[in-house]
């Protein structure tokens, strides 16, 4: 048919190549579904998804086609014009296959991991080459994927000069370029039309995809190219702060006073009328990998992953509803130990010049030793920039302990939980120590050594409906539990254990389907992503509670010194959990990637899009009575305001509340 319409050997062959690669996204969507859809989306749900889908990988194969059109209207840059201009483009478009094949097996390490796209921020493991490279090494058959990989292209560029000679042969008795130019003009402008995004009034963006008002069906129909290229625009971070017109609100939440009110500072003096702790209690502060509330015991999760810190809840104050500000481990801990969100876009705040000096309440603790333990490299993250804001500060790191690394993490949490309590029985100063762990990350390796550690078998029907993706991530999970009576083992045996202040907070949580446990908001909004167990545990000075609000990260450092009765500075977001004076508990979470901010009340969540006009309002409980369209609408502006006035502080806060020496 395109021989008797005249049709171009060049325009012939693009064609082929045009359904080759629709052929290719298609199959990568379609696998999106079979390996990660959720198992409460119905397939008939997804057809809005593919369709959208559709336009987005059209635009990119037409990106891909486009240049072979292009030149080809000109007929010495044809690929029938000879050898060497079909060896030309042949190896082009193996490239720009090869590229296309490293994005969807990059982007399904990602969607493994974290169920969203591949976007720019993975350009942040770049920064640290070293640990990433040897994370990806250890915990995927890498060999393997790059035999696949390059097969796959050696095929693909075998396809292509197989549909080039095809075209050639059937096309031998005609003159190469006796053909209208006319088809060439029509391609340019099919392929225009779908790079642009067909019939809209404004080109097909990034945002449209979010419009179908679900994570995973705005994932879906999102390719990683669209998805990765966008949010690369998104990097730079943006210094341009309202802070100043949302400094009302925040004086009413963070209780600031009139004082400040009239000031316009958030500089608050914390100054206790007495000492309530006298002995001035060393602080413990473990930052737990990974450490997500709803795989956990604490949950009433029936595959009961850690029994024993739930023992320990028991004993202890207990906060069941705390949340990271972002996913992430940089961002938890520049969150936990700075009380900051972490609200930079594309870049952690750990690795910017400009945000990384931050004055932190620890080092308001006077005449206290203060210590830093991780298993493996400090730099990663910068972690140790970040760290040396605390004052006289003693980092202990890969190098500084007898026992051996087990992976790119360094020594296990075991080990290091040992040597920690080793370092610290020795004092003789009242001190703070920060451990960091890793374990609970892949590749999920649990050392040999530790032959008492039960691993258990549980049916994949279970692990899945009970938010785990394998048994290695359940037994990780597990053996971070065996950790933590191992060094509350160790530590009991001490002199320092009570007077001390243990405090456990995970450094994120992890998505996955928690419906089995939680209101669909957990994991349609990914609530799940942030919610992490907080634990205050000293058997000998504080007495056990419960508490059901929501809390923050940013709220750990003015809580414990809170306890402690000690003179501080409080400069940031964070508040003291255990002052009643509070009128108001919400916790703050920021989406860097897509662009969400949002506030968790009580009751609801809610969430707003910082690039485009979305909004919405989600209950993160069972049987609340539905709310009337003015409740919505009040309910939704009161939660906006605050949600912007914490964004707007934070951006302000991060090149603005800097460490003084």
């Amino acid at each position: 048919m395109l021989i008797q319409w005249r049709v171009s050997k060049t325009i012939q062959w693009l064609v082929k190549l045009f359904l080759i690669y629709l052929f290719i996204f298609t199959a990568f969507r379609v696998a999106t579904v079979i390996f990660f859809k959720p198992g409460q989306t119905g397939i008939m749900e997804l057809l809005p998804s593919f369709w959208l889908g559709l336009k987005y990988d059209l635009r990119w194969i037409a990106f891909i086609l486009f240049p072979i059109a292009i030149f080809s209207t000109y007929p010495k840059c044809s690929p029938f014009y000879s050898e060497r201009l079909k060896k030309f483009w042949t190896i082009y478009l193996g490239i720009l296959t090869l590229l296309v094949l490293f994005f969807y097996g990059a982007d399904f390490g990602q969607f493994a991991y974290i169920n969203a796209r591949l976007n720019a921020d993975a350009l942040i493991f770049a920064e640290d080459p070293q640990e990433s490279l040897q994370m990806v090494w250890q915990s995927y058959p890498i060999i393997w994927i790059l035999i696949g990989l390059f097969g796959a292209v050696l095929m693909m560029t075998w396809m292509f000069r197989k549909t080039h000679v095809e075209v050639a042969d059937r096309n031998q008795n005609i003159h190469k370029f006796s053909y209208r130019r006319r088809w060439h003009i029509i391609a340019l402008l099919i392929l225009g039309w779908f790079m642009y995004g067909f019939f809209t009034l404004k080109p097909l963006n990034f945002f449209r995809a979010f419009n179908l008002n679900d994570e995973f069906k705005s994932n879906l129909a999102l390719n990683p190219f669209q998805n990765f290229f966008t949010t690369l625009r998104f990097r730079d971070p943006d210094y341009n702060s309202r802070a100043k017109e949302y400094f009302p609100r925040m004086v009413e939440f963070l209780n600031l006073g009139q004082t400040a009110a009239r000031s316009g500072k958030y500089a608050r003096l914390i100054y206790p009328n007495s000492r309530a702790l006298e002995s001035q209690p060393n602080i413990v502060l473990v930052i737990c990998e990974s450490f997500s509330m709803y795989k956990s015991s604490m949950s009433g999760n029936p595959l009961n992953s850690t029994p024993y810190f739930d023992s320990l809840t028991k004993k202890g104050i207990f906060f069941e509803k705390c949340f990271s500000p972002s996913f992430g481990t940089a961002r938890g801990v520049f969150a936990i130990l700075t009380g900051t969100p972490d609200v930079q876009l594309g870049k952690f705040a750990t690795r910017n010049e400009a945000s990384i000096s931050q004055r932190t309440i620890i080092n308001d603790f006077d005449g206290y030793e203060k210590f830093y333990f991780i298993g493996g490299r400090s730099q990663f993250n910068n972690f140790n920039g970040l760290v040396k804001n605390i004052h006289g500060v003693q980092i202990y790191e890969e190098g500084s302990y007898q026992a051996k690394k087990i992976n790119v993490w360094g020594i296990s949490d075991k080990n290091l939980f040992l040597e920690a309590n080793g370092v610290l029985s020795k004092q003789e100063k009242p001190f703070f120590a920060i451990i960091q762990t890793a374990d609970n990350h892949r590749p999920f390796n649990i050392p040999e050594e530790d032959s008492d550690f039960v691993r258990k078998m549980h049916p994949e029907e279970l692990l899945k409906k009970y938010g785990f993706e394998s048994q290695e991530e359940y037994n990780a999970f597990a053996y971070t539990d065996y950790c933590y009576r191992k060094f509350m083992d160790a530590a009991a045996r001490e002199s320092y254990f009570d007077n001390t202040i243990f405090v456990f907070v995970g450094d994120h949580g992890l998505e996955g389907n928690t419906s089995a446990l939680y209101p669909k908001a957990w994991t349609e909004q990914r609530l799940a992503d942030e919610h992490v167990p907080l634990l205050f545990y000293a058997p000998a000075l504080l007495s056990p509670a419960l508490h059901k609000e929501p809390v923050s990260q940013i709220d750990i450092l003015p809580t414990i010194a809170g306890m402690l009765q000690q003179p501080y500075t409080n400069s940031t977001l964070g508040r003291d959990l255990l002052d009643k004076s509070k009128k108001e508990h919400a916790a703050f979470i920021i989406y860097h990637a897509p662009g969400w901010i949002g506030i968790v009340g009580e009751d609801y969540f809610y969430r707003k899009n910082i690039r485009f006009s979305k909004d919405e309002l989600v209950p993160v409980k069972e049987g609340l009575p539905p709310l009337a369209p003015a409740q919505v609408d009040s309910a939704k502006k009161h939660m906006s305001e605050l949600t912007s006035a914490m964004y707007e502080t934070a951006r302000w806060m991060l090149v603005n509340n800097r460490n003084k020496r």
